[in-house]
């Protein structure tokens, strides 16, 4: 019977407040204590990271020139722990192949790690029946019901490692790359191609000479890994066609007081402060058309451009694919917003908006994430398309 797999001790509880910058969180412990934690993960996390989620904390006092004594280590999503330490996704993956718990990795034996190779550094130097393999390992947090994509910001650094792997694969070193994903009802991986579609098209060109391997994970309360380990479909056919710059977006603003603006004609609308959900679509240059949206000098063309003039980009997300997504996705915002902006944006088509309201955050509301969460993910599990 094999040891259960701890990497951290003493794991506490608080409920996430705040994520002041990419390596801080504000949490609050049982008792209503506020503390501040260290975030050893740069990704966005934006759907994990919501007011009130559980976060797991360790208290790491002896760590010179902290200014925090408490090191964020995972969050609860649906009552299943993931774990958000990158560093320590090394220290899991090596004891998941020590103990031949990854498919396709049984027999290998770990000879080195942190090898340097060329430009760059690689996690693993492996040994199998075959000889040497550099293995690079990623760590996924980004996932719907069934499917995980990588990354969940953009990655220059993670498409590098991929174009050295396969240079050294073409010199005779084989070479892999381990996506291991925290969420063990995972079926299907992708790249992210809405948020990086570089890296998802760099992933396609070197995936006949580097060897990838997406595996699911489970984590146990105390943050205890499992000896469950599941290999991932990967749908190469259906990435290519989608991994492209077209689509769809949603163009989030946030206005900070009431204003009455012409909008079009000079016809004047007026409009609430608070958060405002675009929906458009470019099937061609996607690119293109949100960086235009971005920028507050051009000359006026869409509607949204009159509200731009007075508000804030606070995010734009793309929704990458093949087909036209835009009605679909104004559809299911209808449920999530609060209010919405009469027969705005929406002159060739049927419907009554593509302009909807909050007064709150919407990248802080779950109900929200599961709308993007299924257009950019789970559609394809549900429809296989």
């Amino acid at each position: 019977m094999r040891t259960i797999f701890r990497p951290f001790r003493d794991v506490v509880q608080a409920r996430f407040i705040s994520r002041p910058n990419r390596f801080l969180v504000e949490c609050e412990l049982d008792g209503g204590l506020s503390v501040n934690a260290f975030l050893p993960n740069p990704g966005r996390l934006q759907e994990l990271l919501l007011p009130g989620a559980v976060i797991h904390l360790v208290r790491d006092e002896q760590q010179a020139g902290r200014k925090t004594v408490y090191t964020a280590v995972g969050v609860n999503r649906d009552e299943w722990p993931v774990m958000l330490h990158t560093h320590k996704t090394n220290v899991a993956a090596r004891h998941l192949l020590e103990n031949r718990l990854i498919p396709g990795l049984e027999d290998a034996t770990v000879l080195r790690q942190e090898v340097p190779a060329g430009h760059s550094r690689f996690d693993f130097l492996l040994r199998d029946r075959e000889g040497e393999m550099l293995l690079e390992v990623k760590s996924c947090t980004l996932f719907g019901n069934t499917v995980a994509m990588f990354p969940d910001a953009v990655t220059a650094r993670g498409a590098r490692h991929l174009r050295d792997l396969a240079e050294h694969s073409g010199n005779g070193m084989r070479s892999a790359v381990l996506f291991m994903v925290h969420w063990p009802f995972a079926q299907t991986f992708m790249p992210d191609y809405h948020t990086d579609l570089s890296f998802a098209r760099t992933l396609l060109a070197v995936r006949k000479s580097v060897r990838i391997i997406p595996v699911a994970v489970q984590w146990q309360q105390g943050l205890a890994l499992g000896d469950k380990v599941s290999i991932l479909d990967i749908p190469w056919a259906y990435i290519e066609q989608e991994a492209q710059d077209r689509g769809s977006y949603l163009l989030i603003l946030k206005l900070k007081e009431d204003s009455s603006i012409p909008v079009g004609t000079g016809r004047f609308h007026s409009f609430r402060k608070g958060f405002y959900l675009y929906v458009g679509s470019a099937m061609a240059n996607l690119t293109a058309r949100i960086e235009r949206h971005c920028r507050s000098r051009k000359r006026y063309h869409w509607h949204i451009d009159w509200l731009r003039s007075v508000a804030d980009v606070h995010a734009v997300l793309p929704v990458r694919s093949s087909t036209r997504l835009e009605c679909s996705l104004a559809e299911a915002l209808s449920g999530v917003a609060e209010w919405f902006v009469p027969g705005f944006g929406c002159s060739d088509c049927s419907c009554d908006t593509h302009l909807f309201g909050m007064t709150g955050d919407p990248l802080n509301s779950r109900e929200f994430h599961r709308v993007l969460q299924h257009f950019r993910m789970d559609r394809y599990s549900v429809g296989k398309i």
